[in-house]
């Protein structure tokens, strides 16, 4: 288990790229292990919330990153007391839930569809606990709450945006590995670009994915930076100059391929890009998930004692997910794009235009 923090190692090519803002403060702690975060000394409360990261960690300018953001936030707003351990691989998962109950957590949020099965156990061994998982809605337990989001919503927008900007007809995307909660933007991805065609009748094509037979293109892991990049510099040799990778902190080797190659956008995932990382100059838009304002809701329940294991599903509707703003990129697109997005939007969100995916929650 690494100490809380450490930065994810990444290939030289693309290390720039995750040095961006929104970095966790340091905390001291044993460096053997993972280490506590410091409480703050202002906490008022004896209520302790606490958090698991999966292998990416909590600076993945992604969505452990995004839960952390929330995690702290109630920290502040609410005056407890918080944990948080990094995990550097699955191994860790088991361990990392074993020190946050021992230590006394009466909430423990744990981050990703890959820490299902540690957060099962420890759900069952551990009734009296509280428990939420972000990305996964298989646990059936009266102490764990699922937080899911129907990002197939926002990225079918994404799509859109992706066929309207491109110039070569060719938009990609990958994935860093084959699950329900990174296929779902790729789902909609897929939608939003048939929309287009459909709307426009053109024919750009999506490299990287296949809707219908669910193949597409995977780096393997959520760490390996250098994947990222050779996978994302494959599909810009096909000709795309858009991509979306769904792949945490391996996204930013295609931040790296597609300013090596210029001329190529990005759009990331889970978080602003624009906002998280250096690199704005090269995101299109974002598929966002508000994952931090989901978990500080869920914190004030169960600090409130009204813990529920209803599933939390973000949607467009209730602000769950969201397109991220186009930045740089808004004189880029025509207003009719622009015009046309919010429609499309506003058609999602009053059931009017259904946006589905077999990985939808």
């Amino acid at each position: 288990m690494r100490k809380i923090y450490s930065v994810v190692a990444v290939a030289a090519t693309a290390a720039l790229v995750l040095a961006g803002c929104g970095q966790p403060e340091p905390t001291t702690g044993d460096t053997a292990g993972p280490s506590n975060t410091a409480t703050g000394e202002t906490a008022t409360s004896d209520f302790q919330a606490c958090m698991v990261s999966d292998a990416g960690g909590f600076d993945d300018k992604s969505f452990n990153q995004s839960t952390y953001e929330g995690l702290k936030r109630a920290e502040s707003d609410l005056a407890i007391k918080t944990q948080a351990l990094e995990s550097t691989d699955g191994n860790d998962f088991g361990p990392n839930l074993d020190q946050l109950v021992n230590s006394g957590c009466n909430l423990i949020v744990t981050v990703g569809f890959m820490l299902m099965e540690a957060t099962q156990a420890s759900a069952t061994a551990n009734p009296d606990i509280n428990y939420a998982i972000v990305d996964d809605n298989q646990i059936i337990q009266p102490n764990v709450k699922p937080v899911v989001y129907a990002t197939q919503e926002a990225g079918y927008l994404a799509g859109y945006v992706a066929a309207a900007y491109s110039t070569t007809g060719k938009v990609g995307t990958f994935g860093g590995i084959q699950i329900p909660s990174v296929t779902i933007f790729m789902d909609g991805f897929a939608d939003g670009v048939a929309k287009y065609n459909a709307d426009k009748g053109k024919n750009v094509e999506l490299i990287g994915w296949d809707k219908n037979t669910q193949s597409g293109l995977f780096s393997g892991d959520f760490d390996d930076v250098a994947k990222g990049k050779v996978t994302s510099e494959t599909i810009i040799s096909q000709g795309a100059d858009v991509i979306m990778p769904v792949a945490g902190p391996v996204g930013a080797g295609a931040v790296a391929a597609a300013k090596d190659k210029g001329n190529v956008a990005i759009i990331w995932v889970d978080a602003d890009g624009y906002e998280t990382t250096e690199f704005g100059d090269v995101m299109l838009t974002s598929v966002m998930k508000l994952m931090g304002e989901a978990v500080e809701s869920i914190v004030k329940d169960a600090m409130d004692s009204r813990f529920s294991s209803d599933a939390y599903v973000g949607t467009l509707a209730n602000g769950g997910v969201a397109l991220a703003p186009f930045h740089d990129f808004d004189s880029k697109l025509s207003q009719e794009t622009k015009d046309e997005v919010e429609a499309l939007k506003q058609q999602i969100i009053s059931g009017q235009l259904k946006v589905d995916s077999p990985s939808a929650p």
